[in-house]
């Protein structure tokens, strides 16, 4: 039934057409049930012409009936045996009623009322002085056609027709009446020809009815109520419809029965009002019959039409547009191009999905293009990583090994550690390289937990201290005293606030002042770094965070970077459900740098009480392992192995070092090595596949495997994990890091 429901609705141009259709036939309709009207009214019309003709006939006849009797008066009054003996009286009487069919009875009555003489003989006496019609003879001194009567002596519906009996010296002596069966005067309306279910009616001046077709003898002497009295009272001009006593809704003509000096009787005829306009309403009802078939058969025909012209062709073109938007930029509608608008659209929509075709294909070999020119990117960020990293690993270890042998050498001390800075510095520029590369590909997935915002800080701090002793910053730290927890991955979030405030360090001149503080607003925790540094005027504000964008550097600043740091920790923060935002007052002024994350209201576990790292003061000694802990260093650089076997045989361990993967496999089968330290990048083999080996060997089969290496993607920690390895260590090295590994695996 819906789907029946949704065919019809005017959205769809079948339905629209169907629309038109009915509205064009409209008029027809229109003109076709006025048409009918009129001619209904016109039948009304013409039926009540006949209609008043026949109700004037029917009265004539009456009249005519009453007038005869009026007449049959007159002459008893010019006979003297009238007036004479009761006797003689009663025998003309008597012979008056056997002359004169349709009267029940012919009588005198005396001034006084009584019945004198009567052609009924009377079993007793009767006075009819109380009679209006006999006081109206009497005063009026003419003929009077009374009421409805039933009469006393004869027990009969009558009407009393009277006349006054005048002596030669013009009183009045007497009335003599005639009593007219109301039988006998509906036999003169009897050759009156009505329609089936008229009725006539004929009602004195008090609305009894005296005479009734059909069914007379039922309604005799019965008052005439409603609409149909009034009417009858009322001018007589015109015909009306009147709803009668059985319900039934006639058209009604009224005549008066005579002059108003014979008598005071109106009739009507009534004609249903259905019989008369029955030829109007078959003829309209064949004119409506003729036209809903005419217009069932234009709707169906609309309806096949637009199916086949319209509906059909229009689903072809839907398909081809969802085809077409699903991607199938192959898809063709077939319809054939004619000058009317559906094979127009056809035609635009094809050149559309051609054109479409020809972009997507340009499309498609451009981002092919991109694709591997990002994939080269990729592989050279990659290779620039592990090639940067190659010669800072041996930098990094022989500056440490300098320091660990000269420890008692100021001088040398103080060299080793600002190489080891330099080779920090030139280490976090390749990582955040790496990192924004990943993060703006996301490829960077976050480890999250319930954190402390205020460790996190401290963390930070910690690794900037260097930097900020160095430049004799100013720092103040204005943390809340209770916890000021989020839900974030820790290491990222120490980046983020660590991007933040080496920023500061690097813009602000030495001896300046930095603020970090922390603070609830509402829902989130706001983390500002305000500094007096050289501040941005607001051209560089509004792209402080975009890719290698950076303010002017001035040659106090010794320490540069890439313009990395921020747009890194915009992105980190956003991956937190965060956001990041800048102001300054302008050059000169200083900067803030605002990191707003959500607050982490679900109680969480205690966090246990945060005891910050601090930096090593003097030189990182690693205590030789008792047992002179094997270690296998393999690594096609020359540099980086040696510096790395010294900086291991100082310590005490028992260093082999291999600059291939196939002498690698062959110490090892002697040696035994306890721990491996293998390079990714070997010569002949990568240092995956030399560790899936050495696994296989049973010398090496329960060693730890360490690889040391310039790559840093996750696919590369990734395949190194299914290789075999233990740890991954991304050069140059943190000898603190590696001395912790190796102290473990000696306690193992």
């Amino acid at each position: 039934m819906s789907s029946l429901l949704w065919r019809f609705r005017l959205n769809s141009l079948r339905s629209r057409l169907m629309l038109l259709v009915l509205l064009a036939i409209t008029p027809i309709a229109v003109v076709t049930v006025l048409g009918g009207l009129r001619e209904r009214e016109a039948a009304i019309r013409a039926s009540e012409e006949n209609l008043k003709r026949l109700t004037a006939l029917a009265a004539a006849n009456e009249a005519q009936s009453i007038d005869r009797a009026r007449q049959i008066l007159v002459d008893l009054v010019s006979v003297p045996d009238l007036m004479g003996d009761t006797a003689g009286c009663n025998a003309l009487l008597a012979n008056v009623l056997d002359r004169n069919e349709g009267y029940v009875n012919f009588g005198l009555i005396q001034l006084n009322g009584d019945v004198s003489c009567s052609a009924v003989p009377m079993l007793h006496p009767v006075n009819l002085g109380d009679r209006s019609h006999f006081k109206r003879a009497i005063a009026e001194r003419r003929f009077i056609a009374s009421d409805y009567v039933f009469g006393r002596v004869i027990r009969k519906h009558t009407i009393n027709l009277t006349y006054p009996v005048i002596d030669r010296s013009g009183d009045v002596v007497a009335v003599v009446f005639a009593a007219m069966d109301l039988a006998g005067l509906d036999t003169f309306v009897n050759d009156i020809s009505m329609p089936p279910g008229s009725i006539l009616e004929t009602a004195d001046a008090s609305g009894n009815l005296i005479s009734r077709r059909p069914d007379p003898e039922r309604w005799f002497g019965k008052r005439v109520t409603g609409p149909l009295l009034d009417a009858m009272r009322g001018p007589h001009e015109r015909a009306l419809v009147v709803r009668s006593e059985d319900g039934i809704e006639r058209l009604h003509a009224f005549a008066r029965v005579g002059s108003p000096t014979l008598t005071d009787y109106t009739i009507t005829i009534g004609v249903p009002t259905d019989l008369i306009t029955q030829v109007a309403r078959d003829a309209q009802f064949m004119s409506l019959l003729g036209l809903g078939a005419t217009t069932l058969l234009a709707l169906l025909a609309a309806w096949l039409a637009g199916e086949k012209l319209i509906v059909q062709r229009v689903r072809g073109l839907t398909t081809v547009a969802r085809r077409i938007a699903a991607g199938e930029l192959d898809a063709r509608t077939k319809i054939e191009y004619g000058n009317e608008e559906i094979g127009r659209l056809a035609a635009a929509l094809d050149e559309m999905a051609e054109n479409l075709q020809k972009k997507e294909a340009a499309r498609g070999q451009a981002e092919r293009e991109l694709r591997a020119a990002d994939q080269r990117k990729d592989e050279f960020l990659a290779m620039l990583a592990h090639e940067l990293r190659n010669p800072l690993a041996p930098i990094s270890t022989g500056a440490h090994l300098l320091k660990l042998l000269h420890s008692d050498n100021a001088q040398i001390t103080q060299t080793c550690a600002i190489i080891a800075r330099q080779v920090e510095h030139m280490t976090s520029l390749v990582d955040d390289l790496l990192d924004v590369s990943r993060v703006t590909r996301g490829l960077v997935s976050l480890s999250t937990q319930v954190l402390d915002l205020r460790n996190v800080i401290d963390d930070a701090a910690e690794q900037i201290r260097p930097l900020i002793g160095a430049r004799r910053h100013k720092v103040v730290l204005d943390l809340p005293t209770g916890p000021a927890h989020v839900k974030g991955d820790h290491k990222r979030l120490v980046q983020v606030v660590a991007n933040l405030l080496g920023n500061a360090t690097k813009y602000t001149p030495e001896g300046g002042h930095i603020q970090l503080q922390l603070v609830d607003v509402g829902d989130d925790w706001e983390l500002s770094v305000s500094d007096d540094g050289i501040g941005m005027d607001a051209r560089l504000v509004e792209r402080v965070f975009d890719l290698f964008t950076q303010a002017e550097r001035t040659p106090d600043r010794s320490q540069g970077g890439l313009g990395l740091g921020l747009a890194l920790a915009k992105s980190l923060v956003e991956l937190h459900g965060g956001s990041v935002g800048a102001r300054s007052p302008g050059l000169g002024h200083g900067s803030t740098f605002t990191v707003r994350l959500p607050r982490h209201r679900q109680e969480s576990m205690p966090v246990p009480a945060h005891l910050p790292v601090q930096l090593p003061t003097g030189s990182p000694i690693i205590d030789a392992a008792p047992n002179a802990l094997r270690i296998l260093v393999v690594d096609d650089n020359l540099d980086a192995a040696h510096t790395l076997n010294l900086f291991l045989r100082a310590t005490g361990y028992d260093v082999e070092i291999a600059y291939c993967g196939v002498d690698a496999i062959e110490i090892a089968k002697v040696f035994a090595p306890q721990v491996c330290i293998l390079d990714i990048g070997l010569p002949d083999m990568d240092g995956n596949e030399l560790a899936r080996r050495l696994r296989r060997l049973p010398q090496t089969s329960g060693a730890t495997l360490v690889a040391a290496t310039g790559y840093g993607r996750q696919q590369d920690r990734d395949a190194a994990s299914q290789a075999g390895f233990d740890h991954y260590l991304v050069k140059p090295v943190s000898t603190l890091q590696l001395g912790e590994l190796l102290a473990a695996a000696a306690a193992r």
